[in-house]
């Protein structure tokens, strides 16, 4: 008489059982990956152009910095920004630290590295961080103004910030050499139908003129089918502009039809608030920016930013009598950079 042994054909039961939920998992698995390639972002399409390119840090690093509408303040560094004893990006952030109700703006604030160092020093400043991938470029010295190293790194800002608009971000561009003494978005219409509101190195007066010259180092703008359709059109124009950097192109852009064809609704911003070195502002009392351009190299925009810094404190600390007789310190060094 045979006997089966109990303890066996529950061994063997427990294998059998095992073998099965391992196989039914693996089918499960793989129908899953065949089917469901973006799966963690099924109802965000358009994020997936360009997650080959970026991976999904940048997502990670637009969701830590933005408001809650998809509001995001974007600066770009790169070595040559964060080196030397008093670097150009502490002195931007001084700006946010001795401003008017813009400290609390740093946690909105994007910074996006162009190298590794600018990367480490933004991680150690406990910023909101992103390395940008370059294409193999060297975007990591100072380029001069204009300079074909110059154009190529205006051009990648280009297309990156694009980029963002079509992750349905919206953002405040600024360059690092813009002082922040007050929060912009006080002065900067909330009006959701205006789609651009830019800078000027020279305002004629009129925030709807078209004939003001536009500065990119400084806008608001907001992510909309006709952003996207600018940017592209803008970026796309890159090869076909020799000599010219990408303000240039936006320029001729911004004064033609096809502009025109997009009904795009764009605002000029009066540099008695958003100021610079081409125009100082007329108003202490009133700025909220200050930018340094109109001047050709990195060591005499920190020289003459610092110089705004003490002016802005001795505002801070003046009485009235002093305050009607103030006048910004001259710009020497940006003046004097155009002559070497």
């Amino acid at each position: 008489m045979d006997f089966k042994n109990p303890i066996n054909e529950y061994y063997h039961y427990i294998v059998y059982t095992l073998l099965t939920i391992v196989l039914l998992y693996i089918l499960l698995l793989t129908s899953f990956s065949k089917s469901n390639n973006f799966a963690l972002y099924p109802s965000q399409p358009t994020k997936t152009f360009n997650m080959k390119m970026y991976g999904d840090e940048l997502e990670e690093a637009l969701v830590g910095a933005s408001t809650e509408d998809k509001m995001v303040i974007i600066a770009i560094v790169n070595k040559a920004y964060v080196e030397g004893d008093k670097p150009m990006l502490d002195i931007f952030l001084d700006g946010f630290w001795l401003g008017e109700g813009t400290d609390d703006l740093i946690k909105n604030l994007l910074i996006v590295a162009m190298d590794q160092m600018s990367y480490r020093r933004c991680k150690f400043l406990h910023l909101n961080c992103y390395k940008l991938e370059t294409d193999g470029v060297d975007f990591v010295g100072e380029k001069l103004y204009m300079s074909k190293d110059f154009i190529k790194m205006m051009w990648r800002r280009t297309r990156f910030l694009g980029d963002v608009l079509k992750r349905g971000y919206s953002f405040v561009f600024t360059d690092t050499d813009v002082l922040w003494l007050r929060n912009p978005f006080t002065n900067l219409s909330h009006n959701k139908s205006i789609d651009l509101q830019i800078s000027s190195d020279n305002f004629n007066g009129n925030e709807w003129s078209k004939a003001n010259p536009i500065n990119t180092g400084f806008y608001m703008i907001r992510s909309n089918n006709k952003t996207i359709a600018l940017f592209d059109s803008w970026y796309a124009k890159k090869d076909n502009s020799s000599g010219l950097k990408d303000q240039d192109v936006l320029q001729k852009l911004i004064r033609g039809r096809e502009f025109r064809n997009l009904g795009f609704k764009l605002r000029f911003l009066d540099t008695v608030y958003f100021s610079g070195f081409c125009q100082n502002s007329k108003d202490v009392k009133a700025v909220v920016t200050v930018h340094a351009n109109c001047c050709r190299r990195i060591s005499a925009k920190m020289a003459d930013l610092t110089a705004v810094i003490h002016d802005w404190k001795r505002f801070r600390r003046a009485t009235l009598n002093e305050t009607l007789r103030f006048q910004w310190t001259p710009h020497d060094h940006c003046r004097d950079s155009w002559r070497n």
